[in-house]
């Protein structure tokens, strides 16, 4: 069973409860079955993180990374080893499957979605993890969006839309979300400001205009009763 009492971060910065210095093998170990929870094995552990070392040493660099851990930390199973502790990304990727089957958030988890993992880590084995982890994010923030705006909950509505947006600041689906968000609590100034700075934003940095449909929702949105602009 997880220990409820360790807990560690990794969407946005690295982050431990009990507090404890780590050096950087442990820290790096300490990651990657934050985020290879599931048993990891030995070998693909010690392949990942020492990719330019021969087996052997990459298995020991494995087990003196281990020791360098605080104890009970990682429980081991013949050649598999686990990361005994609650962790952040389990509850964020939780929390953005049920956005994308249409469950709204709170606001604790659109703040957690609004996180990458780990920025300014590069090691090719955390890449894919980040940039999977920042699609479904990006989605799941743009699917709460849209579902609560529908529900009437709008402030946590706009607040998922625009995390979505400052996210992919070039993403039309997640703009468009937004402004429908604002326009479902009367904020018309608002929505024009946001299609506004989309707009230009696209222009340019893709020389593009918006799609048609959503500028002509905009045109319709600055006309007045008599039909003039």
């Amino acid at each position: 069973m997880t220990n409820a009492r360790r807990m560690v971060a990794v969407v946005g910065n690295l982050g431990l409860h009990p507090i404890c210095k780590l050096s950087v093998p442990a820290r790096r170990l300490l990651v990657f079955l934050a985020l290879n929870n599931e048993h990891s094995l030995r070998r693909d552990a010690a392949a990942s993180l020492w990719p330019d070392h021969p087996e052997e040493i990459g298995r020991a660099n494995l087990r003196r990374a281990i020791w360098l851990l605080p104890p009970k930390w990682v429980v081991s199973d013949h050649d598999t080893i686990e990361l005994d502790a609650v962790i952040d990304y389990d509850d964020a990727k939780k929390s953005a499957c049920n956005a994308i089957q249409g469950s709204a958030l709170s606001l604790d988890e659109i703040n957690l979605l609004s996180q990458d993992i780990l920025p300014g880590w590069h090691e090719e084995w955390i890449i894919p993890r980040q940039d999977a982890f920042r699609l479904l994010r990006v989605q799941a923030l743009e699917a709460a969006c849209v579902t609560m705006a529908t529900k009437g909950h709008f402030a946590l509505a706009t607040q998922a839309g625009a995390a979505a947006l400052a996210a992919e600041p070039l993403r039309e689906s997640a703009a468009e979300a937004l402004i429908n968000a604002h326009l479902a609590q009367r904020n018309r100034h608002e929505a024009a400001t946001c299609f506004r700075n989309f707009a230009a934003r696209l222009k340019e940095e893709l020389g593009v205009a918006p799609d048609p449909m959503l500028s002509q929702r905009f045109a319709m949105l600055i006309m007045t009763p008599n039909g003039n602009r």
